[in-house]
C-alpha cells in the first residue's frame, strides 16, 4: 500500500545532516520545507519551500510551519569553543522556540536532534545506555546548551505534540563540513598527536543519521513508545579511536598518526591554552582544549538497543561501506 507525502519542515536543511535527511524525504516522495537563516540551492533543486528567518523567532517559525505534519529540528550551533551567547541564543532559546512554534501551529510530531555529549563526562563510556544521566557538570557550552535543549524538548512531550530526541554520535560522510575537515587540516599541519592507547569509539555514518531521522518522524506520535525519550544512534562498530582515525586519513591519502604525548601533558597544555585564548580574547579556537583531550582520552560507544526497539532502527552503511565511499570522493577530488 502506498503511503500519502507528508509535509515536514526541517530546522537547518542545508546542513550536513539537515540536507541528507531532505534528500532522504523528499526521494520517498515528502514534501520539504525547510527554515533558517539563508536559502540554498540545493534545497531549491528538491523542490523545498524554504523560509528565511532567525532560529529563535517563534512567530516566524509558527507560519513556516502551517499545515505541517511533523518538524524535524537539525539546526544548531555545533563547536568546542566560543562564548556562551554564541551556543545559548541557536541551541537554547532556538530549540525553545520550535517548540513554541509547534504548539501555535498545531504540530503533532516533533524529532530534535541532539548528540551523545549531553551525558559524556571524563572517562567516558562504552555501552551506556539512555538510563545515563546528564553531568552536573559539562566539559564544553555546547554539550550544556544541547543538554538544556534536549531536556526542554522532552519535557514538552504530551498529547498535543510528541517529542523525541536522537542523538547520533560523530556523523561523517562525503561532504561533512565539521569532524573530517578539521582532522585533515590538523594531520597535514603536523598537529595530531596520540594520546594513550585509545578506547573503543562507535560513529555514525551520514546515510545512518538521516536515516534514523526518518524513522522518528515515522514513529513519533502522541502515545508512541518513542515520545518522550531520546534515543543513541551510531554505526554499531565500536573500534579503536586511533585505528578508526588512521582508517578516515587513509582515505584522504594521509598517512597514519605516528607522534604521542603522554595524557596528562595534553590536558595541562589544553588548561594552558584556553587560558589564554580566553584572557586575551585571541580569534578562533585554541590548538586544544580540555573536552577535547577527553574525548580522545576516552572510549565512547553508546546501546543501540533501545533505538532498534523503538524506532526499528538498523544502519544501513556499516563502517566499511563508508570508508570506501570517503575513500572514492577523495580519489575523484583530486582528479
Amino acid at each position: 500500500m502506498s503511503r500519502a507525502p507528508r509535509e515536514i519542515l526541517i530546522t537547518g536543511a542545508g546542513g550536513f545532516v539537515g540536507l541528507a535527511l531532505a534528500r532522504m524525504l523528499a526521494a520517498r516522495g515528502d514534501r520539504i520545507r525547510h527554515y533558517s537563516r539563508r536559502s540554498y540551492p540545493a534545497l531549491d533543486s528538491l523542490g523545498a519551500i524554504q523560509h528565511v528567518g532567525e532560529l529563535d523567532d517563534a512567530e516566524s517559525l509558527a507560519r513556516a510551519m502551517e499545515g505541517c505534519d511533523a518538524v524535524a529540528h537539525v539546526a544548531a550551533r555545533a563547536g568546542v569553543w566560543g562564548s556562551l551567547g554564541d551556543f545559548w541564543r541557536p541551541n537554547v532559546l532556538g530549540t525553545r522556540a520550535v517548540i513554541e512554534a509547534c504548539q501555535k501551529a498545531g504540530v503533532k510530531r516533533l524529532v530534535v536532534t541532539s548528540s551523545p555529549s549531553v551525558v559524556f563526562h571524563p572517562g567516558g563510556h562504552e555501552g551506556a545506555d539512555e538510563s545515563e544521566p546528564y553531568p552536573s557538570r559539562h566539559g564544553s557550552l555546547y554539550s550544556r546548551t544541547k543538554a538544556i535543549a534536549e531536556r526542554e524538548a522532552l519535557a514538552a512531550n504530551g498529547p498535543d505534540l510528541a517529542v523525541t530526541a536522537l542523538r547520533p554520535h560523530l556523523v561523517w560522510g562525503p561532504g561533512d563540513p565539521h569532524l573530517l575537515p578539521r582532522l585533515y587540516s590538523r594531520a597535514r599541519a603536523g598537529r595530531l598527536i596520540r594520546l594513550g592507547t585509545g578506547g573503543l569509539v562507535d560513529t555514525t555514518c551520514l546515510a545512518n543519521a538521516a536515516h534514523a531521522h526518518v524513522l522518528a518522524l515515522d514513529s513519533v506520535g502522541p502515545g508512541a513508545r518513542c515520545a518522550g525519550r531520546a534515543y543513541f544512534i551510531a554505526n554499531g562498530e565500536p573500534l579503536n579511536l586511533w585505528e578508526l582515525i588512521n582508517r578516515l586519513l587513509a582515505a584522504e591519502g594521509l598517512p597514519p598518526v605516528r607522534r604521542s604525548a603522554p595524557i596528562r601533558l595534553a590536558r595541562v597544555a589544553a588548561t594552558i591554552a584556553e587560558c589564554v585564548w580566553g584572557c586575551f580574547q585571541i580569534p578562533g579556537e585554541p590548538p586544544s582544549t580540555r573536552f577535547v583531550v577527553d574525548e580522545l582520552s576516552s572510549p565512547h560507544w553508546y546501546s543501540l538497543e533501545a533505538a532498534r526497539r523503538d524506532l526499528g532502527y538498523s544502519p544501513v552503511v556499516s563502517l566499511g561501506q563508508g570508508l570506501r565511499e570517503l575513500g572514492r570522493q577523495g580519489a575523484s577530488s583530486d582528479s
